[in-house]
């Protein structure tokens, strides 16, 4: 039987220190490292979606005291434009052709990010629909408000519809998709990625990292005023707006900080507002994402939840040893 290749995959919650921990790794075990992050994937939206770029930079001491910077290779991150869309089967097909390349050069692919549904979809081995974009389609669809698309849904296929947990009611990209698919011939309960598992060339490692609830709400708001105050996320939101011809409803529709921020500039909430609405959706999402992977190890994914990286790196021996 053909050994599969190793892959480490880490997922976590927002300000868990996800990326610190992949440079952390990728340096120990000479990795690369791979963005599972749907809105990373962006260009121009750095501050917003974390990006931290200066942390795959690693300083390094060698010889008569002296150090070096090493820098760490990242790849899927700034690959598409804001107002291009870039979805989950594009990234699936890019992250596997990355991790070939990181392979074939004899190094260890990192996948790392927020995303729990992009890493879902690479280690379950996702079957996605074949079926393509309806541009048009999209474009009517897209006028329509989230409840009003649930109806369409609904009338479609009910029984479908009314499995959808919440997050996926009140995701209108999501929503679009089905109606589209269905709208093709397909039926809907067909869309569902299939998991394949045994076909799978790839042996994956998952870790988990995230802070009780009390501290991660802490950091949360730290970095959130971080980047408020001294990183000017909100001039990178105009710029984007101005310079790069990102319309408002694009903006909001990247959620977070791009949806509240874009409010705060059109003056519909007021600075204290929109912070303080702000740091409640994040802390939502946080919670949204701990629940998507406690949900997937009930699926039956195997994740080594960690608290430091001595840990993590501990747990990469062992996976890594003949």
């Amino acid at each position: 039987m053909k050994k599969k290749k190793k892959v480490v995959v880490i997922v976590g919650t927002t300000a868990s220190g996800k990326t610190t921990l992949a440079v952390d790794l990728a340096y120990k075990f000479g990795g690369e490292i791979i963005s599972a992050d749907s809105r990373q994937v962006y260009k121009y939206m750095d501050i917003g979606t974390g990006k931290d770029l200066q942390e795959y930079s690693i300083k390094s001491q060698i010889a008569n005291h002296k150090s070096e910077i090493i820098k760490i290779p990242y790849h899927l991150i700034d690959v598409a434009h804001p107002n291009t869309r870039y979805d989950m089967a594009k990234w699936l097909k890019s992250a596997k052709i990355s991790i070939n390349d990181i392979l074939g050069s004899g190094r260890l692919p990192i996948v790392a990010g927020g995303t729990g549904l992009y890493a879902q979809a690479l280690v379950d081995n996702f079957n996605l629909s074949k079926y393509g974009e309806d541009k048009k389609l999209r474009e009517k669809l897209e006028k329509k408000e989230v409840a009003k698309l649930f109806q369409m849904l609904l009338k479609l296929d009910e029984k479908f519809a009314k499995k959808l947990n919440n997050s996926e009611k009140n995701n209108k990209r999501r929503l679009i998709r089905y109606i589209e698919i269905y709208k093709q011939g397909e039926k809907v309960k067909n869309i569902r990625p299939r998991r394949i598992n045994k076909n799978n060339e790839y042996e994956f490692l998952i870790i988990g990292i995230t802070y009780p609830r009390e501290i991660l709400r802490e950091r949360i708001y730290k970095r959130l005023i971080e980047r408020l105050e001294r990183e000017n996320m909100i001039e990178e939101v105009a710029g984007l707006h101005k310079n790069k011809k990102v319309s408002w409803k694009r903006l909001e529709s990247f959620g977070l900080e791009y949806k509240f921020i874009a409010q705060y500039l059109r003056k519909k909430l007021n600075y204290d507002d929109m912070v303080e609405k702000l740091n409640i959706a994040i802390g939502q999402f946080a919670k949204k994402q701990i629940t998507w992977l406690r949900r997937w190890e009930k699926q039956g994914a195997k994740i080594y939840w960690v608290k430091n990286k001595q840990e993590a790196g501990k747990i990469c021996a062992k996976f890594f040893a003949p």
